[in-house]
């Protein structure tokens, strides 16, 4: 059956203003919500392939927890929180994820409301560092030249290599990543004078020594300067989220289920799609393939010395199932939609042990998170409007709701002094231009008037179209009106032409101050470009207060 067509979605927006910040549901409620969810998922009682939600959740969660313990101490000190964390075995869990980049200032915005709603709710902060998706380019947008005429340029940290998933996109040239925050500098010199990149670098080469994953160093030195500014969290990548003998289990009963899960995913996303009248197929994610008999998983699937990913391919073959990459990888389960998982999940874990890897896509990802590991999950923007694709997939594929996520952005602007110009400016520029054709009347007298002297022969101009539009109009006379107008205007453009001079050159200003604007005041640069200053009082006090 497909999904209601009045299926309703939240519109998210990111803020507009300098210093804004998104908090949804509202700050100051997100400890009730926690404790909401917490109580929700106390009511749910679901089997998968012969194991309890409740208490896969349970072992999930400790392990979870431990994994980032574990992971978070081999850069990080934690003190005495250690000590704490596993004496809170049953703490409220407040997780976030994104990619391991040199995100904007509103995505890393997210990890401080992080840290302080776990302090809140006397809980633990997982941010994890999603890890399974494609590195596609290892540059940074930064703005140079100069306030009246500035550009963008990309700045690499790293040379080109093939796309690959961040888990295996290593460091390929050392001399190039470590010289990246003098080249930042000067390319950012004539608008900031100490980005945080000076005060983020070191960190990374203190931090991270032996670390040879691109993604992995710059997460860790990036979470070393978020503990130097009092952000009490852990990390863990997705990788190690999908090597838990419970996401096995999870895997496992999607896999069994496919059919049916796969019906429920394509029907979330036509919902979606039909509601935001969107045509294209791909968007917000592709559909869930039927091809020759093998149906397509949310999952991806690589090997260690073959790290391209692949979607996950499965089918039935009497009491077994098949998993394929449909390249040159196909394994067999014993896996049945009605039996018991658990030999299936030692074969996971003898295909993980060989180096095949099996990876969360994008709404299965924060659907095993949200499902099995956390209190509250904290998207960005994006996160949040795909995520209700996965609210709808859980509720007809599982029969219950997930427990509800929170949005979280922020806008930082870089400190540059600049001409505020605006599109009022470039509407009224255009529209005088536009009156020149039609009425340049208007131009040779009265405000404005053209710096001409209106001759005899514009007088008669003039005094034409004046005749042709106190005429009625008529079938008859409709178009002798119409081309007796049309050749007055003609006629008048001579005597209009240093005022459309004029304007012209003013557009071209107005154009090139809302270039320069739209170049200075974007809120997309990585938080490397931004002085320390300005990125605390975001981040701290921004984080306790957002609303």
């Amino acid at each position: 059956m497909l999904m209601a067509e009045t299926a309703q979605y939240r519109r998210y927006r990111a803020p507009q203003e300098d210093g804004q910040v998104l908090v949804d549901p509202p700050r100051a409620s997100l400890a009730a919500v926690v404790a909401r969810n917490r109580r929700h998922a106390g009511t749910l009682d679901y089997d998968l392939q012969g194991r309890s939600l409740r208490k896969l959740a349970a072992t999930a969660r400790r392990s979870l927890v431990e994994r980032a313990v574990d992971y978070t101490t081999q850069y990080r000190e934690l003190g005495d929180a250690s000590a704490a964390i596993a004496r809170h075995a049953n703490a409220p869990l407040v997780l976030s994820g994104h990619q391991p980049q040199l995100y904007h200032p509103g995505v890393w915005y997210k990890n401080f409301v992080l840290g302080q709603l776990a302090g809140e709710v006397d809980g633990v902060a997982i941010h994890l560092l999603i890890d399974s998706d494609s590195c596609r380019t290892a540059t940074i947008r930064v703005p140079t030249g100069s306030v009246d005429l500035p550009r963008v340029e990309s700045l690499p940290f790293d040379i080109p290599a093939a796309a690959m998933p961040y888990e295996e996109r290593a460091v390929c040239d050392e001399a190039l990543f470590d010289s990246f925050p003098n080249r930042v500098a000067a390319m950012l010199r004539p608008f900031i004078a100490a980005p945080v990149v000076n005060e983020l670098w070191p960190l990374i080469r203190k931090r991270t020594s032996g670390e040879t994953n691109l993604g992995r160093r710059i997460a860790q030195g990036r979470h070393s300067l978020e503990a130097a500014w009092g952000n009490e969290t852990l990390e863990l990548p997705q990788s190690a989220v999908c090597g838990l003998r419970e996401f096995a289990w999870f895997l496992a009963h999607v896999l069994a289920h496919l059919p049916r899960f796969r019906a429920a995913y394509n029907e979330a996303l036509d919902s979606y799609r039909r509601a935001h009248g969107l045509r294209n197929r791909a968007h917000p994610v592709p559909d869930l393939a039927h091809e020759d008999g093998w149906l397509e998983a949310p999952f991806w699937i690589w090997s260690t010395d073959d790290p391209r990913r692949q979607p996950l391919f499965v089918r039935q073959r009497g009491g077994e199932l098949l998993i394929s990459d449909r390249q040159q990888r196909s394994f067999a389960l014993s896996l049945t939609e009605d039996g018991d998982a658990a030999i299936a999940v030692e074969q996971f874990e003898d295909l993980a042990a060989r180096g095949i890897k099996i990876r969360t896509r994008a709404l299965t990802t924060t659907l095993f998170a949200r499902l099995l590991l956390s209190d509250i999950f904290l998207h960005g923007i994006g996160g949040a409007k795909y995520d209700q694709v996965t609210n709808q997939i859980a509720e007809q594929f599982f029969g219950f709701a997930l427990p509800e996520f929170a949005t979280v952005s922020a806008t930082l602007r870089l400190p540059i002094d600049h001409p505020r110009s605006n599109a009022e400016q470039l509407l009224s520029t255009r529209q005088q231009l536009r009156e020149l054709n039609y009425h340049p009347e208007r131009s040779l007298s009265g405000d404005g008037a053209a710096t001409v002297q209106t001759s005899a022969n514009a007088a008669s101009i003039l005094a034409d179209k004046r005749r042709w539009l106190a005429t009625p109009v008529t079938p008859n006379n409709a178009r002798a009106r119409h081309l007796g107008i049309h050749a007055a205007n003609a006629a008048l453009q001579s005597f209009v032409q240093p005022r459309r001079d004029q304007l012209r050159r003013q557009l071209n200003t107005v154009v090139e101050a809302l270039h320069a604007k739209a170049i200075l005041e974007s809120r997309d640069y990585s938080f490397v470009l931004y002085p320390g200053e300005d990125l605390r009082r975001l981040l701290l006090d921004g984080a306790a207060a957002g609303e």
